[in-house]
């Protein structure tokens, strides 16, 4: 069992023992996500890898920043309060993220390492940039910055 799986089983245990059904909904969800995706990967029992987890993890909060902007359009304050809290909680399951230095540090990096001068090469400057970040950035942020970058 990988040390993920294990700090999300105690988590649950906490959030039990503390009677938040907030926390213990959202830490529900996320085991069930892992679970489904470990069935999807070969099978019930198949152990999942920190990365894998860390994956999910961002699928997760990603659906909640989806349900936050159709809350806020729909103008559903109370619903989109409670998805943040569910987010807050995911979010502490992510590595540190990167300052703005360090990113843009890695991201000239990548372009040195990629060669790229024009937006075309905003694949392999992007593919390039995502290995180095290691899931410590947003995807939607690293785009913006790939692209501004090249332009």
């Amino acid at each position: 069992m990988s040390t993920f799986v294990e700090s999300l089983s105690e988590d649950i245990k906490n959030a039990m023992r503390a009677k938040d059904a907030v926390a213990l909904n959202t830490l529900r969800a996320l085991k069930s996500a892992l679970t489904n995706f470990s069935i999807e990967k070969g099978g019930l029992g198949t152990v999942l890898d920190d990365a894998e987890c860390l994956t999910i993890v961002r699928k997760q909060i990603k659906q909640r920043q989806d349900s936050i902007e159709q809350f806020e359009k729909a103008g559903r304050g109370e619903l989109a309060d409670n998805e943040k809290l569910e987010m807050a909680i995911l979010t502490k399951f992510l590595p540190v993220a990167l300052s703005e230095e360090e990113v843009a540090a890695l991201l000239e990096q990548a372009v040195d390492s990629t060669g790229a001068t024009s937006k075309a090469d905003m694949g392999k400057v992007m593919k390039a940039l995502q290995e180095l970040v290691d899931g410590r950035a947003d995807g939607r942020t690293l785009s913006q910055l790939v692209m501004k970058r090249l332009s």
